[in-house]
């Protein structure tokens, strides 16, 4: 590609960019209209004294001149009190400084608070926009970058927008303004003034684009570096486990290094066009000062109006050095703004139904009919399941890796929606009710218990946000937790470290839990919850699950032979379709089965001294095994359940 088609494409990007940024921002300029009328109103304000204050110095030196004997075209009579005359100017040029200050600061605060304001509604915009997001979205983004756009990206435009986007209407109004006034005055050196803004504008044109070019390349450097640090920081057990400091220190000094880079490049280019400007300015000044002067010699100006016109072009070319500096600031704010609009034009895939079904307090009847679905890769996963769960019953998901039970798991929160088909709570597709109505008849417990940096009691709170103090306390009783609680230095008040890292293993997830307790949701799910507890905890969790999901529709993804075993019904998940479905003991004493195959090589990898308690009962099950008849009558496979379709 040619330099020029490269700059012509560069011009494209910046006003796409611009226009995407303006329209994303306007229509909450429009919720603050009084702010803005009286920012206005003021601005106004500013430019008119910013016009006169030019003239008591002009009348001041005319005076002053006529008094020490030149003879000008335009006199005032001050012959008789000069000093009189010099005090009133003098007076007036202090009303009209302090009468521009007042309208200046007036001006600033209501744009600023109208910027503040803009930005937080757009924040709060942007985040509910994020969490509405499919875990589609969520998968493949990058936590650090979304939290830069949402937090830096935003600041930038928040800042821009106080400190250039609206004062920068000032400006073009002030410079508009002087433009016809000095118009009027002398229109000969107006055109010196005509071909400043010119050159201005030819230069912004130049390297606005390229400058919101390498500023965008910069956020996107700095959000990639954000998101560098959030994983190594989360990870930072491993990186020093294995010695990684150097590594991960080597590939964020990469990252770094290029986006210095790149904004040491945004600022150069910004830096060229202001001290272009200041270039143009003091050539224009100095061309007014030498025509000028020649005018008063020749006569047709007085040494008042040649002062008034310079006073002039220097308020004019104030305009022009801030449009130079904003021009810089606007350029890097549209980069950020465009990585904002990025987000907002991030599809929302789950969505709530325009006229939804009222669940209410579901019974916990589950039915999955028809699921067909790829995953990311676009290979199938899932091709026509049928899967009906009773009310109460309690069903355990095994399979391979890959399989799909945590995909499925996720439909029926609606993180997802399946390709195809449906998922029924109580004979109503989760399509069609409310997210908040499906969701808030379910409550998760995951591996990994999420926490967060607050108290404990608000952690058990998350569950259900109008549980009382009573009502948490009884939840961790119930869950196990109080006593552990309670020698926490400030009990229930204590504030937990980020992701409750101050607790153990076992600690969070009985705290978890609680949370779902005091939910008192009638659908349990449950995601390899005991997984990478030791077996003190294991079993305290354990009993604290069966305390969970007694009474309650249960999900659990799980591979603890141990929790298996106390479940009612076990459904063996692989290649896209339910290949065995029974009860734990039938499944477990056929030894053709997957599960009790599984489970074997559990018992084997595990050895006997490791394996303990549960594998001898397990083996005690497994050994029915042996009884031909038993074995002959077990129902084995999912070809010989019949499916209940809706």
């Amino acid at each position: 590609m040619s330099r020029r088609s490269e700059a012509k494409a560069s011009r494209t990007l910046h006003r796409q960019g611009l226009r995407r940024t303006l329209r994303m921002v306007l229509p909450h300029l429009g919720e603050h209209k009084l702010l803005i009328t009286v920012g206005l109103l003021a601005l106004l304000g500013d430019v008119a004294f910013r016009v006169l204050e030019p003239w008591p110095v002009k009348f001041a030196v005319d005076a002053v001149t006529e008094a020490l004997g030149a003879q000008i075209n335009e006199t005032i009579d001050s012959s008789h009190n000069v000093e009189g005359m010099l005090v009133f100017w003098a007076f007036a040029l202090a009303l009209i400084v302090g009468g521009r200050a007042f309208c200046s600061y007036a001006s600033t605060i209501a744009f600023a608070k109208t910027g503040v304001k803009v930005a937080t509604r757009l924040r709060t915009r942007v985040f509910d926009h994020i969490q509405a997001l499919s875990l589609r979205y969520h998968s493949k983004a990058s936590i650090g970058d979304t939290s830069q756009r949402l937090v830096g990206d935003m600041g930038r435009l928040q800042e821009v927008a106080v400190t250039a986007g609206l004062p920068m209407v000032g400006n073009l109004l002030t410079l508009l303004t002087l433009l016809i006034v000095v118009l009027i005055l002398n229109p000969v050196l107006a055109i010196i003034v005509l071909l400043t803004g010119a050159g201005y504008l030819l230069f912004s044109h130049v390297l606005s684009p390229k400058i919101t070019s390498a500023s965008r390349t910069t956020r996107k450097g700095e959000g990639q570096l954000v998101g560098d640090a959030a994983e190594a920081l989360g990870a930072i057990r491993v990186v020093q486990s294995y010695g990684l400091e150097d590594t991960v220190a080597s590939g964020f000094a990469a990252g770094n290094a290029k986006a210095l880079t790149a904004g040491i490049r945004a600022r150069r280019l910004a830096a060229q066009l202001e001290r272009s400007t200041d270039l143009l300015v003091g050539i224009s000044t100095a061309v007014v000062l030498g025509l000028g002067g020649w005018q008063v010699l020749q006569g047709s100006m007085t040494p008042g109006d040649m002062v008034l016109f310079l006073m002039y072009l220097k308020i004019a070319m104030k305009p022009l050095r801030d449009m130079a500096k904003y021009t810089g600031r606007i350029a890097r704010a549209t980069a950020s703004g465009e990585r904002i609009a990025d987000l907002l034009d991030e599809e929302i895939e789950i969505q709530d139904p325009a006229r939804p079904f009222p669940l209410g307090r579901a019974t916990g009847e589950l039915t999955f009919w028809n699921i067909s679905a790829n995953d990311h890769r676009g290979t199938p996963l899932f091709e026509k399941l049928n899967l009906t769960i009773p009310a109460g019953q309690r069903v355990g998901l095994l399979g391979p890796s890959g399989a799909g039970k945590s995909t499925l798991a996720g439909y029926l929160l609606r993180l997802a929606d399946p390709d195809s088909g449906s998922v029924l709570v109580d004979g109503y597709c989760a399509r069609n009710v409310t997210r908040a109505n499906l969701r808030g008849n379910i409550a998760v417990l995951l591996q990994e218990s999420v926490l967060f940096s607050t108290s404990v009691r608000e952690n058990i709170r998350y569950g259900r946000q109008d549980a009382s103090d009573e009502e948490v306390e009884e939840a961790a009783r119930r869950a196990g937790a109080h006593e552990f609680i309670m020698t926490l230095p400030e009990g229930y008040e204590t504030e937990l470290g980020n992701r409750g890292d101050t607790l153990s293993g076992g600690q969070r997830q009985r705290v978890a839990i609680a949370r779902a307790l005091v939910r008192d949701a009638p659908i349990i799910l449950l995601d390899e919850p005991t997984t990478g507890l030791d077996p003190a905890s294991r079993g305290v969790v354990e009993e604290s699950i069966r305390e969970l999901t007694r009474g309650r529709t249960t999900v659990a993804i799980t591979h603890d032979i141990s929790m298996i075993q106390g479940l009612d019904r076990v459904l063996w998940l692989q290649n896209g379709r339910i290949h065995e479905d029974g009860s734990p003991a039938e499944l477990l004493a056929d030894p053709r089965s997957q599960l009790a195959q599984w489970a074997a090589s559990q018992r084997s990898a595990a050895g006997p001294e490791a394996a303990g308690p549960e594998a001898t009962e397990l083996e005690a099950t497994t050994s029915e095994a042996d009884d031909p008849a038993a074995s002959a009558t077990a129902p084995r496979t999912a070809e010989k359940t019949e499916w209940v379709s809706r």
